[in-house]
């Protein structure tokens, strides 16, 4: 078992994009009949989600899902959760001038939240984090459990 690392910071508004930070349905809507507008429509945003979900950095809904993203989007491997964690709460320490809350920028609370990483990367659970930074800008981080992760247990590492 091993970590992988994500961070994403960007437009809150593109974060909201949920259609695009869902991975595609398995089966794609049925062909519209011509003139209906509706039915192409949604065969449009299939097309567009079906291209753009599995190479877009956008932090995905389910923390699982990063797995099927390209590998150049993890930003470190770690073999150890202790490791990964102290990964983590570099990036906490590096962004927390920047956060909104100045509760979320207490040195205590951040060191909390590392150990609490830690923790639940030691059982094969996955991590994520997302913090307002200045107006209008997110930042999302994300710890995934890889070979095997419990959520997607069949998804293949994306580093082969």
């Amino acid at each position: 078992m091993h970590h992988h690392g994500y961070l994403w910071t960007g437009p809150k508004g593109h974060f909201d994009q949920e259609a695009l930070r869902r991975p595609p349905p398995s089966d794609p809507p049925l062909p519209p009949a011509p003139g209906n507008t509706a039915m192409q429509a949604l065969a449009d945003r299939y097309r567009q989600v079906a291209a753009e979900f599995p190479v877009s950095g956008l932090p995905p809904i389910e923390t699982a899902h990063w797995l099927a993203k390209p590998p150049g989007l993890i930003r470190g491997t770690w073999e150890e959760p202790k490791e990964a964690a102290e990964w983590l709460g570099h990036r906490l320490a590096e962004y927390a001038p920047r956060f909104q809350s100045g509760r979320d920028q207490d040195t205590l609370c951040l060191a909390a939240r590392v150990a609490s990483v830690a923790g639940r990367l030691a059982w094969g659970g996955d991590v994520s984090l997302g913090f307002y930074l200045e107006r209008p800008a997110f930042l999302s981080l994300a710890m995934v459990t890889c070979s095997p992760n419990h959520t997607a247990p069949n998804t293949p590492c994306p580093t082969g």
